[in-house]
């Protein structure tokens, strides 16, 4: 009787190290991906923030102004210089918008690409002023807000 019980203590001992090397496998693939996932997050985070500084460059320059004094294509500046862009800038007819399509590829070859249409700037236009057509008095949005609020 003795001999079954030393043998059922070896079985269980190696059943109870098959499960843990299992379960540590999971583990360990689990953490794999997950890490995998955050470097994936991380680049499209970067990608967009650089989607984002092109088209407002094109956007504050306008389209025409910034195809005559930007790079259309190259590397982006430190502290990406491993990364690669390029703005295609389809301009319309006179007075139309601009389809542009900015791109952005990783140092691993995925592209990332974000499209939007620009207006043309019109330098000839004075600014129109922009102002209430009644002035606010401010004063008084705050004693009838705090009497709504006490007749609650």
């Amino acid at each position: 009787m003795v001999n079954t019980r030393r043998g059922f203590a070896l079985l269980d001992a190696i059943l109870g190290g098959a499960l843990l090397a299992l379960g540590l496998a999971g583990v360990v693939t689990l953490s794999q991906r997950s890490l995998a996932m955050l470097q994936r997050g991380e680049r499209e985070a970067i990608a967009a923030a650089m989607l984002d500084e092109l088209l407002s460059q094109v956007v504050t320059e306008g389209p025409g102004d910034f195809a005559r004094n930007r790079e259309s294509a190259g590397r982006m500046p430190a502290p990406w210089p491993d990364w690669e862009f390029a703005v295609e800038i389809n301009a319309g007819g006179e007075g139309d918008a601009a389809d542009i399509v900015a791109m952005v590829r990783d140092p691993l070859g995925r592209e990332y690409r974000c499209a939007t249409r620009v207006a043309p700037h019109d330098d000839s236009a004075t600014p129109e002023e922009r102002a209430p057509t009644e002035p606010i008095d401010r004063s008084q949005r705050w004693e009838s807000r705090d009497n709504a609020d006490a007749s609650k």
